[in-house]
């Protein structure tokens, strides 16, 4: 960290503990700094940078951050006293929540070292990598289609929102950077990524320094599945009673909705006025503190947080299925998935047996499938090699292979920190083609081959994000391998 950043963060700390921010029991010792008792800023280079470390031994469920309500950066916060804003926001009233704190955030920018809350947005980050900052090459570099959708309808949605935000920011005579579309996505960006449940706005808060907290996944697995199957397991503990109507809800959501607190470590307390994070695991002195604020597919993650984790306990891969496949049971779309060790969730599993069924016997025994219960050796094995073969087909007729994935993050690597090519980019004209469609596209020629590779900080940031895409895409595709490994064992060990 430069002298620079380490001066602007020591402000930062020093008007974080004039609003009473404290990691301290007793909100009330006099204290310079907001951390010191529990926390201390650090840098984590291969866990998530900037982040919470221990300064002390600590338990876990110790409150180790309390941000006052008046230190949360809310709509409400930041309309309250602002009469030209509120009555400009009165005659949009179709406006979401999110539109409206996106509005009053960069109302707020738009004010410079005058805004009370220039010390926060000071040392918010400049850019983001959420999904839909990516560019049509990174979109397209993700390969699999389920991803590439998702991210196209994110950037509609973001633009969406610009076009029906654009006349009030217009009508408030922002600054002319503040209304471009450039500047919607860093503030949708900021609130996407960074904003906490608060109970009187959908569009959540901005806390300071309770967002130096880096993720981790809940501590508890629970299985998304809503069942505790394995491969080729003869029963379930869960069964459903009816698969025969329409299916609203898994019943794993609901156990998600019904054990929230036990999925997050922090939450507003109506008691203490106040935002409070806790202790999620015992921590040594040094460890990096995480929170976990739910449970995320790695796209999700990309989607809401712009980051992904190298192992991710609740990673999913959704894979196409034959239309028809859809209607046989009528459940919810994201309900039919492989989990991150490769097993199918309970519902594609269900529906895959009915799918091997001939079409002469699926009514007769729906309802028994549904139950949970093996059909037959015959059908497991059925069910085995078509998955087996399904993940095949997706990937063969992927660009790129793993190995090829794999050894492209080490090429981006090399781009990163040393501004170099090496020479094993001849290796696989697929590598080839997308290595120099993303540098040429930044203006980086072939030529510069026999030195450093001049690289500016857009460029910097469009590889950031190329690097995330690759990492995505290898670990969907290690899914679909853990898969078709699963299942040949089980064909090799039980039904051979």
């Amino acid at each position: 960290m430069g002298e620079e950043n380490e001066a602007n963060l020591k402000s930062f700390l020093e008007w974080a503990a004039s609003l009473g921010i404290s990691d301290s029991p007793d909100p009330h010792s006099p204290s310079p700094s907001c951390l010191g008792h529990s926390l201390s800023v650090s840098h984590f280079p291969q866990a998530g940078g900037r982040g919470f470390a221990a300064v002390r031994d600590i338990k876990k469920g110790e409150l180790v951050l309390r941000v006052p309500k008046a230190a949360l950066l809310t709509s409400d916060a930041l309309i309250s006293k602002e009469y030209n804003l509120s009555a400009s926001l009165d005659k949009y009233p179709l406006l979401s929540s999110t539109q409206i704190l996106s509005i009053a955030l960069l109302h707020e920018v738009s004010k410079g070292r005058s805004s009370w809350w220039y010390p926060y947005i000071k040392q918010l980050p400049r850019s983001y990598d959420l999904l839909f900052n990516f560019n049509q090459f990174e979109v397209e570099a993700l390969q699999i289609d389920d991803a590439i959708w998702t991210t196209e309808k994110a950037v509609r949605k973001c633009k969406m929102e610009w076009e029906e935000a654009s006349p009030i920011m217009s009508e408030l005579h922002l600054k002319p950077q503040i209304v471009t579309f450039k500047a919607w996505l860093w503030a949708s960006a900021t609130i996407s990524s960074r904003t906490m449940h608060i109970p009187w706005n959908t569009a959540g808060c901005l806390c300071p320094v309770g967002d130096f907290f880096n993720y981790t996944p809940p501590g508890e697995e629970f299985d998304h599945s809503g069942n505790s199957s394995t491969c080729g397991s003869g029963s379930f503990s869960n069964t459903i009673s009816s698969c025969e109507g329409d299916i609203t809800a898994s019943s794993t959501q609901e156990l998600i909705e019904e054990n929230q607190d036990r999925l997050i470590d922090a939450g507003y307390s109506e008691a203490a006025s106040s935002y409070c994070f806790y202790s999620g695991t015992d921590y040594a002195r040094g460890d990096q503190i995480l929170l976990s604020y739910g449970t995320y597919t790695n796209l999700e993650l990309l989607e809401h947080y712009g980051f992904l984790l190298n192992e991710n306990p609740n990673d999913k891969a959704f894979i196409p299925l034959e239309p028809e496949m859809y209607s046989l049971y009528k459940w919810p779309r994201e309900s039919l998935y492989i989990s991150q060790d490769g097993k199918l969730s309970f519902a594609l599993l269900l529906t895959a047996r009915l799918w091997v069924t001939p079409r002469s016997k699926r009514r007769s025994i729906k309802s028994i499938i549904c139950s949970g219960f093996q059909i037959s050796a015959e059908n497991e094995v059925a069910v085995a090699k078509w998955i087996a073969e399904k993940c095949r087909l997706l990937l063969r007729g992927y660009a790129t292979s793993i190995e090829e994935d794999e050894l492209l993050l080490c090429i981006i690597e090399e781009i990163q920190n040393y501004h170099k090519l090496s020479e094993n980019i001849e290796s696989s004209a697929a590598l080839n083609d997308e290595i120099w469609c993303i540098l040429e596209g930044n203006n980086v020629k072939r030529d510069e081959l026999c030195g450093k590779l001049n690289i500016s900080v857009k460029t910097r940031r469009s590889i950031d994000r190329w690097k995330l895409v690759v990492q995505w895409r290898c670990s969907y595709k290690k899914i679909l391998c853990n898969c078709i490994s699963n299942y040949n064992k089980m064909l090799d060990n039980n039904f051979c």
